[in-house]
Protein backbone atom coordinates (compact mmCIF):
# COMPACT_ATOMS: atom_id res chain seq x y z
CA UNK A 1 0.00 0.00 0.00
CA UNK A 2 1.27 3.34 -0.69
CA UNK A 3 1.92 6.06 1.47
CA UNK A 4 -0.26 8.53 -0.51
CA UNK A 5 -2.55 6.09 -1.39
CA UNK A 6 -3.09 6.37 2.93
CA UNK A 7 -2.75 10.05 2.95
CA UNK A 8 -5.80 10.45 0.55
CA UNK A 9 -7.93 8.38 2.48
CA UNK A 10 -7.01 10.14 5.48
CA UNK A 11 -7.54 13.28 3.58
CA UNK A 12 -10.85 11.72 2.06
CA UNK A 13 -12.16 10.87 5.71
CA UNK A 14 -10.96 14.64 6.67
CA UNK A 15 -12.95 16.16 4.30
CA UNK A 16 -15.92 14.02 5.01
CA UNK A 17 -16.20 14.93 9.01
CA UNK A 18 -16.27 18.66 7.76
CA UNK A 19 -18.70 18.14 5.90
CA UNK A 20 -20.95 16.82 8.17
CA UNK A 21 -19.54 19.33 10.60
CA UNK A 22 -21.17 22.12 8.66
CA UNK A 23 -24.24 19.76 8.29
CA UNK A 24 -24.30 20.22 11.92
CA UNK A 25 -24.13 23.95 12.14
CA UNK A 26 -26.57 24.70 9.34
CA UNK A 27 -29.22 22.49 11.49
CA UNK A 28 -28.87 25.07 14.20
CA UNK A 29 -28.31 28.21 11.85
CA UNK A 30 -31.68 27.02 10.28
CA UNK A 31 -33.51 26.09 13.80
CA UNK A 32 -32.31 30.01 14.57
CA UNK A 33 -33.83 31.38 11.65
CA UNK A 34 -37.00 29.98 12.07
CA UNK A 35 -36.86 31.55 16.05
CA UNK A 36 -36.22 34.62 14.69
CA UNK A 37 -39.33 34.48 12.40
CA UNK A 38 -41.60 33.87 14.61
CA UNK A 39 -41.39 36.71 17.06
CA UNK A 40 -38.68 37.35 20.17
CA UNK A 41 -40.66 37.93 23.43
CA UNK A 42 -38.46 37.45 26.27
CA UNK A 43 -40.61 34.21 27.64
CA UNK A 44 -40.09 32.75 24.16
CA UNK A 45 -36.27 33.63 24.48
CA UNK A 46 -35.88 31.46 27.63
CA UNK A 47 -37.83 28.76 26.53
CA UNK A 48 -35.74 28.58 23.75
CA UNK A 49 -32.16 29.36 25.73
CA UNK A 50 -33.56 26.28 28.05
CA UNK A 51 -34.32 24.32 25.48
CA UNK A 52 -30.58 25.00 24.20
CA UNK A 53 -29.17 24.08 26.79
CA UNK A 54 -30.95 20.94 27.23
CA UNK A 55 -31.17 19.62 23.68
CA UNK A 56 -29.21 21.41 21.57
CA UNK A 57 -26.11 21.19 22.88
CA UNK A 58 -26.55 17.48 24.07
CA UNK A 59 -27.44 16.30 20.33
CA UNK A 60 -24.93 18.56 18.38
CA UNK A 61 -22.07 17.27 20.84
CA UNK A 62 -22.50 13.84 20.41
CA UNK A 63 -23.73 14.27 16.46
CA UNK A 64 -19.99 15.42 16.61
CA UNK A 65 -18.05 13.39 18.94
CA UNK A 66 -19.29 10.51 16.83
CA UNK A 67 -18.30 11.95 13.76
CA UNK A 68 -14.92 12.76 14.99
CA UNK A 69 -14.41 9.33 16.56
CA UNK A 70 -15.45 7.34 13.38
CA UNK A 71 -13.09 9.69 11.47
CA UNK A 72 -10.46 9.06 13.90
CA UNK A 73 -10.94 5.34 14.09
CA UNK A 74 -10.70 5.17 10.28
CA UNK A 75 -7.62 6.89 10.23
CA UNK A 76 -6.08 4.81 12.47
CA UNK A 77 -7.34 1.71 10.20
CA UNK A 78 -5.99 3.08 7.25
CA UNK A 79 -2.55 3.92 8.85
CA UNK A 80 -2.39 0.15 10.37
CA UNK A 81 -3.21 -0.69 6.94
CA UNK A 82 -0.23 0.70 5.65
CA UNK A 83 2.34 -0.68 8.02
CA UNK A 84 1.22 -4.01 7.55
CA UNK A 85 1.37 -3.82 4.08
CA UNK A 86 4.54 -2.05 4.18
Amino acid sequence: MNLWLVIAMIAVLCIIGLIATIMVIKQEENRMKQYEEDGDTAENELERSLEYETKSISSNVKSLSWIYIIAIALSFIAFAFYMYFR
